[in-house]
């Protein structure tokens, strides 16, 4: 039985040429392709995939938001973020927000494929360069400090911000003020010593 691969690629050339690659290759099949999350999100709850490819930067709602209400439907789809970031904010956004892998797009076909292989049995294929940027980014953290040193709004706050929420988003959740959102945030960097959104998260992720 055939993989299922929906793409969500503002990119139009990119897009089919990913599409080919999928129905050229033994054992897969893409199903769909979307310009926009908005009109992914409309339509894969029907289509149901076993795989969506998605890109960060999007037009309207982004790829980590994409994913994070697609999660929401269809908590059992994969989603490998495809895309030319390669900065720790990215990853780690991408990540919190339900993602299982996160490729480059200069990846191979090859290696895509292998990548769709790898996540259907459970793994979360990254480039090498991207997994070390990963582990460094633990690396350099000191040891975390118990999150019971946190009040819970605090908690409630880095939860958030853990799902990458932006400050507003946040400060429209919780229904508090984006200057009340800056000060748990300098609380929570404080407490944990941290300093910076992605160091607050990768020691969250590893409570």
């Amino acid at each position: 039985m055939a993989t299922t691969v929906s793409i969500v690629e503002d990119n139009e050339k990119l897009r089919g040429t990913l599409a080919r690659v999928l129905n050229r290759a033994e054992g897969f099949r893409c199903v769909s392709q979307y310009p926009s999350a908005e009109e992914a999100l409309k339509d894969l709850p029907s289509v149901k995939p076993n795989v969506v490819l998605m890109d960060i930067n999007l037009p309207g709602i982004n790829g980590v938001e994409c994913v994070r209400q697609l999660k929401k439907n269809l908590p059992e789809v994969q989603v490998m973020m495809l895309t030319v970031y390669e900065d720790t904010d990215n990853i780690f956004d991408a990540l919190a927000a339900g993602a299982s892998g996160y490729l480059l797009k200069r990846t191979t076909g090859a290696e895509l494929l292998e990548a769709i292989r790898d996540v259907q049995r459970g793994g979360s294929p990254m480039t090498a360069h991207i997994a070390r940027k990963v582990v460094q980014s633990f690396q350099k953290n000191a040891p975390a400090q118990p999150a019971e040193n946190l009040s819970e709004r605090e908690q409630q706050v880095l939860d958030l911000l853990s799902k990458g929420l932006m400050y507003k988003e946040i400060a429209d959740k919780l229904q508090i003020s984006y200057e009340t959102v800056h000060t748990y945030i300098r609380r929570i960097y404080e407490k944990l010593r941290v300093r910076t959104r992605t160091e607050a998260v990768a020691k969250f992720l590893r409570q």
